[in-house]
């Protein structure tokens, strides 16, 4: 499965520590990811990442380009619920997405875990039958 990350600023730090505990599952994937996090991400966990650019770069637009020609099987999006971001616009867009083509989103740990517990028992092989 192909797993894309993004991590608000403030989020991080949670994304590192989340990787770091999944990494053995996370490492039967295929994992990309916005700029500044998949470095991060990468050098804590050892995990290959593709990077694309940071998040206020365009790289948050280079996953949602993905989405949209179903590249993507899940997103772990960590936001930051407390702080306005200007790119606020785009966040609603790469949700909007991965509603329309069926993808499951985490936006905190919390439904993350939901995710991958369930990725790692095999409750999400369904989006390989419908490529």
């Amino acid at each position: 499965m192909n797993i894309a990350l993004i991590a608000h600023d403030e989020k991080k730090e949670l994304m590192v520590q989340f990787c770091i505990a999944y990494c053995g599952v996370l490492s039967r994937h295929t994992i990309c990811a916005t700029g500044t996090t998949g470095t991060l991400v990468e050098e804590a966990t050892g995990l290959k990442i593709q990077k694309f650019l940071g998040g206020r770069q365009g790289g948050d637009q280079q996953i949602i380009s993905r989405i949209s020609y179903d590249e993507i099987d899940m997103l772990l999006f960590f936001r930051d619920p407390l702080t306005a971001k200007p790119q606020e616009s785009n966040d609603m867009n790469l949700l909007r997405l991965c509603d329309m083509h069926n993808i499951p989103v985490a936006t905190n740990i919390a439904t993350a875990e939901v995710l991958i517990h369930g990725l790692e028992r095999g409750d999400l092989d369904w989006r390989n039958v419908l490529k």
